[in-house]
């Protein structure tokens, strides 16, 4: 089974770095947080994975390029015409597909420009900017219990704001905000057949508007709820986040071993 990843675009909630990179090239620990995602889909033998590139997309093609030579000790014999030893072999087992899905493009377009790498299998999707200890071998059981076209992970965020208890106009008391003040959003982290791509009209196309609503509409779309970790990196605040995590040792979402 193939893992789709979003990556195409332009992360303007956290420019601080991503005039420089895309946002799912933002590392973690020394690593880009795409890499991340894709240890943890890794972690359940999902080892295929098909990007779907635009804003600077080269940078990930060029990383990807470059992977190999980075993760192995390397002898460059330049006596011998730059002869090139790899001494060990660390890479992971990985087929990696970078397509550049356009710059403009919206989600549904970017995922409708990749159909042809997935034929008629299932296959997975999430976005290339957040980590979860989702169980992926669960989603795909759930999704498969139901039979239908789409599987969404949802979660309940956590709040970043305290909640003020209210009787009319009179404040009672202040409290942290907790989950069951909140609703279930989407976490990505989805299980899809290839007859999601028939609610894709094209590039103008926001996956998260009509092609869900009318998976909706044609009851072809349900919910795995995911009680675990989830966190996006939509900000500096949320990268800071996930750093002091993973250099504490105790980042959630490390599913895999070294």
């Amino acid at each position: 089974m193939k893992a789709v990843l979003l990556a195409g675009g332009f992360g303007t909630r956290i420019a601080e770095e991503s005039h420089l990179k895309p946002k799912p090239m933002i590392e973690i620990g020394g690593k880009p947080i795409l890499w991340h995602i894709m240890k943890h889909y890794a972690s359940y033998g999902i080892n295929e994975f098909i990007i779907c590139a635009g804003y600077k997309q080269h940078v990930i093609k060029e990383w990807f390029a470059n992977y190999y030579l980075h993760t192995n000790d390397i002898t460059f014999d330049l006596s011998e015409g730059s002869r090139l030893t790899i001494h060990s072999n660390q890479a992971e087992p990985w087929k990696v597909t970078v397509v550049d899905t356009g710059l403009n493009t919206m989600t549904g377009g970017r995922i409708k420009r990749i159909q042809p790498y997935i034929g008629e299998e299932t296959f997975l999707l999430t976005y290339g900017d957040g980590v979860s200890d989702v169980d992926i071998q669960k989603t795909i059981d759930w999704h498969r219990r139901y039979g239908k076209l789409a599987t969404m992970t949802a979660i309940l965020p956590e709040s970043r704001f305290g909640v003020l208890d209210l009787d009319g106009a009179m404040v009672t008391g202040f409290r942290e905000k907790n989950q069951s003040d909140s609703g279930w959003i989407n976490a990505g982290f989805m299980v899809l057949e290839p007859g999601v791509f028939d609610y894709i009209a094209g590039d103008e196309t926001v996956f998260e508007r009509a092609p869900l609503e009318n998976l909706v509409q044609d009851k072809e779309l349900i919910c795995y709820k995911h009680t675990g970790f989830w966190q996006c990196m939509d900000t500096l605040r949320d990268k800071e986040k996930l750093e002091k995590l993973w250099e504490s040792g105790q980042a959630p979402w490390k599913t895999w071993t070294e």
